[in-house]
């Protein structure tokens, strides 16, 4: 009996993970097309959507303490609730970084950049598809997902040593351009960091499967 009702309260709790990871997958969706288009309604949604994230985020901390509490779960089990609070953690970081791009595309609204953001595009797009694969790799404990996710974070990386360069290029050429420029990276750096929070949530995939603690994309 009490392993039907941990294993009830567990599904509750994919369900709630599932759904947070859902909703911060669509604010970045939203965040990325607001920078793309500048639609200041998207902006609005997104900054609006950090307060469910965060209250998705308690609500399911708050229930995974609670089961650990009463059912007392040894080895896998409590190795998965472990990890619940380490994936919470990760999409709430991830959750605010969508809201630091939402507000980058504020700023460019109003100071347009007179260059492609193709870079800057690229990454995010990337950042999204690793949320949404990483929660499924959470969901499935697919351990190979989980590690070919974290591996992607690398392209992330080398777009962004290669957005500042570019940006430190248009800056030498017009110097006026010091806190647009200045902006712009700290942008690229939330999408950069972005992918380490998703890394971040893989390596706690990889430790609720194996036992082991692994540290992907040294």
């Amino acid at each position: 009996m009490l392993r039907i009702q941990f294993n009830e309260e567990l599904g509750r709790l994919h369900h709630d993970i599932l759904a947070m990871g859902s909703r911060v997958e669509e604010d970045l969706r939203k965040a990325l097309l607001a920078l793309k288009t500048g639609d200041m309604d998207l902006v609005n949604e997104v900054k609006a959507s950090d307060e469910l994230v965060n209250a998705l985020q308690m609500k399911i901390e708050d229930q995974t303490a609670m089961l650990i509490a009463t059912q007392q779960p040894v080895a896998r089990d409590l190795r998965e609730l472990v990890t619940i609070f380490k994936v919470t953690d990760n999409l709430e970081r991830i959750g605010d970084h969508a809201v630091h791009l939402a507000k980058a595309a504020k700023r460019l609204a109003e100071d347009p950049y007179p260059r492609p953001l193709d870079r800057l595009e690229r990454m995010a797009e990337i950042d999204v598809a690793m949320v949404h694969d990483a929660v499924a790799a959470f969901l499935n404990q697919d351990e190979n997902l989980a590690r070919e996710t974290a591996s992607r974070d690398d392209t992330v990386d080398a777009e962004h040593k290669a957005f500042v360069q570019e940006l430190l290029a248009y800056l030498k050429e017009n110097p006026d351009k010091a806190q647009q420029a200045t902006k712009l990276i700290a942008t690229s750096s939330f999408l950069e960091r972005l992918g380490d929070h998703v890394t971040n949530l893989c390596e706690a995939v990889v430790f609720m499967i194996t036992g082991a603690h692994t540290e992907l994309n040294e």
